[in-house]
């Protein structure tokens, strides 16, 4: 029994000691706010920064994904915390802490919101694809089966067209690799996703020339437009075109010059 109350008078001693020591450190942290209000002193503000710290990381490993380091999540997460540091009023008679939580929470959900995109997007159509997002879900659990996009577009009020390109928008949240390999048949890797895309076609920058020069060579005879097909699209001498068309080498260069003049002349005019 005298044990017993040894330890009993040890374990109170020991909690008024801990008591009284937390009291005092309260004091001292409400002495550094008041201090601070009145000069703000970046020193102290510095101190009360690390004095959080804590607290900042344990919101932060609430929000831990693969995809954002918890370091990046502190960081941001301690931009909030300064921020309720400047804007803290003790006089509204509430803990530092139960006012700086909300502030840390929305600066990492702004973060999420505004940097996890792997593209730009305008923020109304970022806060569209969220809140349709949820409305699939809760009406596809209200109605138990899939739901319409103009079901969808009444119960948020907006236009069907709305609606298809919110869904087209959460698509750019995270985007796939063209390395990434795509399932095959058999459940193993197949083909990457680049190799299912298309490719750019080589003809396609000299279609806007080929067009001009169609419409050039509408003032060209029949014999000079031969003479132009032979020697820029078959690649035959002058020697060779005129064998074909039953002429001089010399002739066919003189044509080959006023059809080319013919074609400068109207590309210029286009």
């Amino acid at each position: 029994m005298r044990t017993f109350a040894r330890l009993s008078r040890a374990i109170e001693s020991d909690g008024n000691r801990a008591l009284r020591v937390a009291s005092d450190a309260r004091a001292v942290r409400q002495s550094m706010f008041d201090y601070y209000l009145r000069t703000r002193d970046a020193s102290v503000r510095e101190q009360l920064v690390f004095e959080h710290l804590a607290l900042v990381r344990q919101i932060a490993y609430r929000f831990a994904k693969r995809t954002h380091p918890l370091e990046d999540l502190v960081q941001v997460g301690t931009i909030g915390l300064i921020n309720a540091l400047d804007r803290f009023d003790p006089e509204r008679g509430c803990e530092f802490s139960t006012y700086a939580v909300p502030t840390i929470v929305g600066e990492i959900k702004r973060y999420f919101r505004d940097k996890s995109w792997a593209m730009r997007v305008p923020r109304p159509l970022k806060d569209l694809s969220l809140t349709v997002g949820r409305a699939i879900d809760e009406m596809t659990v209200e109605l138990g089966r899939p739901v319409t996009h103009r079901e969808v577009a009444q119960r948020l009020g907006v236009d069907v067209d709305d609606i298809l390109e919110a869904q087209e928008i959460g698509r750019a949240y995270a985007l796939h690799s063209l390395d990434a390999h795509v399932a095959g048949a058999g459940g193993g890797a197949g083909k990457t996703v680049g190799e299912f895309s298309g490719t750019e076609d080589a003809e396609i920058a000299g279609l806007l020339d080929r067009s001009c020069l169609r419409t050039a060579c509408i003032d060209l005879d029949r014999r000079e437009r031969m003479i132009i097909y032979l020697k820029f699209f078959r690649n035959l001498s002058q020697r060779e075109i005129g064998r074909r068309l039953g002429c001089t080498q010399m002739h066919v260069s003189r044509l080959q010059q006023r059809a080319i003049e013919k074609i400068r002349r109207a590309w210029t005019a286009s």
